[in-house]
């Protein structure tokens, strides 16, 4: 079994444990026992006498100096008198001793072996007895993060960080929370704040460039990474991380260089091997062919690496022209990350009907007055490899229209008006949209507004949203964002569902990793749209992908029309705007627009029964939705 993880201790301020000594070394010290000393501490703190309540729990540290219990409550007495900095040292005294709490040791013990279930228990019954136990306040924090109840493990972090500031580990905690709930600004200072107690740290190092690259920033994080890896040069996956913000701005011989230094530093990055495969314009030597096959022969892969080395078969064998093997690998590579996944697909189907009972015209007639009067977000949804990146990339070349990334803050929005703390839970949205007063509705737009703002680099009025999956909440975005513009780009749907299929997603796009599942939520994103055009008509323009290649311009001109802005021939030099692209479609929107891709789908047309299927009258019908099921 192996041994519990040690609670580290961080440097305090100084002087604060002199403080401490002090006030302990002015205290007369009496024959008294420790239960006498900490029940007339108690007996003064009660009664609000603060001083003496300090003098007699300092009385029992120096009788039991290894008690944590006395050290907390001379803390939280301290805390009370006002005296911070010496509360901060007491807890730092007790998080030290913490090791000696036998339910503290079991549930470390229990989370190690990640027994979470076990391990909660124990830690609220130790907070029951001691509701101040930092120590226990940052565990139960840190099982909150793991069992993804990152609301809840925010609100522990930031306790255990009032009650002792020095905490750094809490402190490194919380940023890696708030960065993984996309709040970039409260994450970036929190790891400020640690920065400027060890500079050197190199998972606080990491952790800001990750951030940075989360705002947009890559310039500076990608310096920070190479500090990083010139001071500690053996780092695979900081390797790979430079890599990905190097793809970003485009240098991709420098990216390739990175991908290639962590594939050599650990052989069995499978994310790595992907990475290079979804450059789309890479292609693989020999030698790594036959290091990814013997890879795969072995059984010292993990899942997650044997999925990626799978999907990057698929493609450099797709590159070959080899597509019945390409297929086999990529429905491997599939099969293997749709396992891993907890994803109903029944939920879009769910979400569709229940907007189709809230959002009718006379709903959005009744709230004609809420929401902003901001024009700046222009959303551009659909489904993931539908030729959105293509669209934000022409509409980025335009001189008044910035473009940013897949921007999570509407999702986040979403996700808190749902209230869900677990997957179990009912989800309160949309309904509970319809209970949202006019203030509340412009409120929540420029909490939208104020969240992207750190992503706006320049002083261009307008800006791009991809986030693809806003098409789910069109209905939202026309309330509390009223004269925002939403671009709906559609492509055949078995040439985007099967590149959907063929792609590893770095998040999110749970539906992909099966043809069936990807063929349903197509259906259902077609039937959602449908509706969208039906209660708010003439609000989302639609761009289909195929005639925007065979007629770019005119389609083009259509778009920046329906925008309000007139047309600019830079638009059609898209290839030549150097703009940071997150995508998979990075590379591809960096050369001129080409129709190659549109029918690469029928290579793979012999495997695709179950999608079409699934698909059902939305293939027949395309690009026009089918008629309503009556």
């Amino acid at each position: 079994m192996p041994a519990p993880p040690r609670v580290a201790q961080p440097a305090v301020d100084s002087r604060a444990p002199a403080r401490l000594d002090r006030a302990m070394a002015t205290t007369p010290l009496r024959p008294m026992t420790f239960d006498a000393a900490m029940a007339l501490g108690w007996n003064h703190a009660r009664a609000g006498r603060l001083e003496e309540a300090s003098h007699a729990f300092g009385r029992a540290t120096a009788i039991a100096p290894g008690s944590p219990v006395a050290w907390r409550a001379l803390a939280d007495t301290r805390h009370a008198a006002g005296d911070r900095r010496g509360g901060d040292a007491g807890h730092m005294r007790a998080i030290s001793l913490s090791v000696r709490e036998p339910r503290l040791v079991e549930a470390a013990r229990a989370m190690a072996e990640d027994r979470l279930a076990s391990a909660e228990p124990l830690l609220r019954a130790q907070l029951k007895d001691a509701p101040t136990d930092v120590a226990a306040i940052r565990m139960l924090g840190e099982l909150a993060t793991r069992l993804s109840r990152y609301g809840d493990a925010e609100r522990l972090l930031g306790r255990a960080l009032e009650l002792a500031p020095s905490f750094d580990p809490a402190r490194h905690n919380l940023a890696v929370i708030l960065y993984r709930q996309t709040k970039s600004p409260e994450a970036l200072a929190e790891v400020e704040t640690l920065l400027k107690r060890d500079a050197q740290n190199i998972a606080y190092r990491n952790l800001k460039a990750a951030i940075l690259v989360r705002v947009g920033d890559y310039e500076t994080a990608i310096a920070t990474y190479r500090k990083v890896l010139a001071d500690q040069p053996k780092q695979p996956r900081v390797w790979m991380s430079l890599g990905h913000a190097l793809k970003t701005v485009g240098d991709i011989p420098a990216s390739i260089d990175a991908y290639r230094r962590s594939i050599d530093q650990q052989p069995g990055l499978g994310e790595s091997y992907w990475s290079l495969a979804n450059l789309k314009t890479f292609r693989f030597e020999e030698s790594e062919l036959a290091a990814m096959r013997a890879l795969l022969a072995g059984d010292a892969l993990s899942p997650e690496d044997r999925f990626h080395i799978q999907f990057s078969l698929g493609k450099a064998l797709e590159d070959a022209g080899d597509h019945a093997a390409s297929f086999t690998h990529y429905a491997e590579g599939n099969r293997l990350r749709r396992e891993l996944l907890h994803h109903d697909i029944g939920e879009l189907t769910d979400q569709r009907e229940r907007a189709g009972r809230l959002y009718t015209p006379a709903f959005f007639a009744a709230r004609a007055d809420a929401g902003g009067p901001a024009p700046d977000p222009i959303f551009v949804v659909g489904m993931p490899r539908s030729g959105s990146t293509l669209v934000e990339q022409i509409l980025s070349s335009h001189p008044l229209i910035e473009g940013t990334m897949e921007l999570p803050d509407m999702t986040t929005i979403v996700r808190r008006l749902a209230g869900r703390k677990t997957r179990s839970q009912d989800s309160d949205y949309p309904e509970i949209v319809g209970t949202l007063s006019a203030a509340e509705l412009t409120a929540l737009g420029e909490e939208y507004l104020d969240r992207t703002r750190i992503q706006r680099k320049t002083d261009r009025p307008y800006f791009i949203d991809k986030l693809p999956n806003n098409f789910l909440h069109v209905g939202l975005i026309r309330l509390i964002l009223p004269k925002a513009k939403i671009v709906d780009v559609r492509r055949h749907p078995l040439g985007c569902c099967f590149s959907g299929y063929k792609q590893h997603f770095a998040r999110g796009q749970a539906f992909s990793y099966d043809l069936a599942e990807i063929g349903t939520y197509y259906a259902d994103y077609v039937r959602l749209m449908a509706l969208w055009d039906a209660v708010l008509p003439g609000h989302v323009h639609r761009v289909t992908y195929e005639k925007l290649v065979a007629d770019m311009e005119g389609e083009t001109r259509a778009l920046l029309a329906y925008l309000g802005l007139d047309f600019d021939p830079a638009v059609l030099r898209f290839y030549e705007t150097r703009r940071a692209v997150r995508t998979p479609s990075a590379e591809q929107v960096r050369q001129p627009i080409y129709a190659d891709g549109l029918e690469q789908w029928r290579h793979y047309e012999a495997w695709l029964g179950p999608l079409k299927a699934a698909l059902g009258p939305v293939l027949d019908h395309y690009p026009d939705p089918p008629p309503p099921v009556v």
